[in-house]
């Protein structure tokens, strides 16, 4: 497959991208000398639910990963993985398991933004 660019994948269908996905994964089948059948068994779906999916017409994320890992292309959904972050209002993983309440600070008599804190 031919790389394209982001605006151009931007400018494309819900339609043409899931025909996309559905060309890219018949295409590493075919690679690997699998037919449908053999593939479909493989991951335990109809053959007829894997044409759909590579003719673009089923796009079951589940059976998109069953795809993705049978061809064993998994590494191609890196892309999606996020790194561990603290996410506001929540504690990291390895604080002490306490509830957060954001409240103003007593000291003040103001509310500006800066005078929050948790406790």
């Amino acid at each position: 497959m031919t790389e394209i660019s982001h605006n151009a994948t931007c400018d494309l269908s819900n339609v043409q991208i899931t025909q996309g996905i559905g060309i890219y994964t018949k295409h590493h089948r075919i690679q690997q000398n699998k037919s449908q059948d053999q593939l479909a068994r493989e991951i335990g779906i109809a053959r007829s639910t894997l044409s759909l999916f590579e003719r673009g017409e089923n796009t079951s994320l589940v059976v998109f990963v069953q795809v993705l890992r049978a061809l064993n292309l998994l590494d191609k959904l890196a892309v999606f993985e996020l790194n561990e972050q603290v996410v506001p209002g929540t504690l990291p993983k390895n604080a002490k398991d306490k509830s957060l309440n954001l409240k103003p600070k007593e000291e003040s008599g103001s509310t500006q933004e800066s005078d929050w804190a948790f406790y």
